[in-house]
C-alpha cells in the first residue's frame, strides 16, 4: 500500500470486495469500518489500518482471478447476499469474485468475475468503447427497416440518452447479432421496444476478445492467459476511473476498431 494512503474505495476494489462504485455505496450505507470507525466517501487507508466491510476485516488477495461464466436466466449480478438468486454465490467459487458489469436477468451467456477492480474499470467505463455482442431472438420477422434503426441510435427518452450506432446483422429469420460499445440499463430491450418488437431471447457471445464458446450454461471456466494477454493490450490505454452511469449518456463519435469480423 502506498504510504501515503489510498482511497477507501479503491481499496475495496482492488481487495477484491467489490467495484469502486459499489464500494461507494456500501460507504454510504455505514457498511465499511477502518481501525473500528464507519469510513466516509473519499477517506484514504493507510499502511497498518485494519479495514472491515459487514464486520469482517478485508485482506488484499494477490492473485489475480478472471472467470468467464455462461450465466443462466434468473441470476441476478450483484453481490448482495440478501438477494438469493446473487451470481456470487450462485458461482461459489471458493475466493472472493464479483462480476464485470451486468447482464440483466432475463438474459444469460457470457459475463466475466475477477477480483480485480482495476479491470473492471478500465473494461465497463463506456468511454473506453469496448465492444460486448449478442445474439438475439424477437418476437416477429426481422426486417432491413428494423436492422437499420437499430444500427444508427435509437433515442431512449426514459434514459434521457440516444444509442450509439452499433453493427447489427440478422442470423435468422427472427434472430440477430448487434456488438454494443456501450451498456445503458435493459439497452437492446429497451431498443428493441421502441421499433415495437419484444426480445424473446437474449445471449451474450463475447466480451472484447473473450468469447463464450461452447461453454455450457451454469458452468465457468478462468480465462486463459492467452486470453488474458490480449485482454490486457486492449486495455492497456483505457481509463481507470470509476464507472458512473452518467457516462452512458455521452455522446461520442469514435468507432469500436475491435473485431469487426465477426460481423
Amino acid at each position: 500500500m502506498e504510504q501515503d494512503g489510498v482511497r477507501i474505495n479503491k481499496f475495496l476494489s482492488e481487495a477484491g470486495v467489490c467495484s469502486r462504485r459499489e464500494a461507494d455505496r456500501q460507504l454510504e450505507a455505514g457498511n465499511i469500518t477502518i481501525d473500528g470507525k464507519v469510513a466516509t466517501t473519499g477517506e484514504r487507508v493507510y499502511p497498518g489500518q485494519r479495514v472491515c466491510f459487514n464486520g469482517k476485516e478485508v485482506t488484499k488477495e494477490e492473485e489475480m482471478i478472471l472467470l468467464a461464466l455462461n450465466k443462466p436466466v434468473g441470476i441476478v449480478c450483484t453481490t448482495a447476499s440478501f438477494d438469493k438468486h446473487n451470481v456470487v454465490d450462485f458461482v461459489n467459487y471458493p475466493k472472493r469474485v464479483y462480476p464485470i458489469g451486468r447482464l440483466d436477468k432475463d438474459s444469460e451467456g457470457l459475463l466475466l468475475l475477477t477480483n480485480n477492480g482495476e479491470i473492471v474499470n478500465k473494461m465497463m467505463r463506456a468511454g473506453n468503447h469496448h465492444e460486448k455482442e449478442y445474439i438475439v431472438t424477437v418476437n416477429k420477422p426481422v426486417t432491413d427497416s428494423f436492422l437499420h434503426g437499430m444500427a444508427n441510435g435509437v433515442p431512449l427518452v426514459e434514459l434521457g440518452a440516444t444509442t450509439r450506432k452499433c453493427h447489427v446483422k440478422q442470423t435468422g429469420k427472427r434472430e440477430f447479432k448487434i456488438i454494443l460499445t456501450q451498456g445503458l440499463n435493459r439497452q437492446i430491450r429497451r431498443m428493441c421496444e421502441y421499433f415495437g418488437y419484444r426480445v424473446e431471447k437474449l445471449r451474450r457471445v463475447r466480451i472484447m476478445n473473450i468469447e463464450l464458446g461452447d461453454l455450457e450454461v451454469g458452468k465457468y471456466r478462468k480465462v486463459t492467459p492467452e486470453e488474458f494477454k490480449t485482454l490486457s493490450k486492449l486495455i492497456e490505454n483505457s481509463s481507470n476511473q470509476t464507472v458512473y452511469a452518467k457516462e452512458t449518456k455521452k455522446k461520442s463519435g469514435e468507432k469500436a476498431k475491435y473485431n469487426q469480423k465477426h460481423l
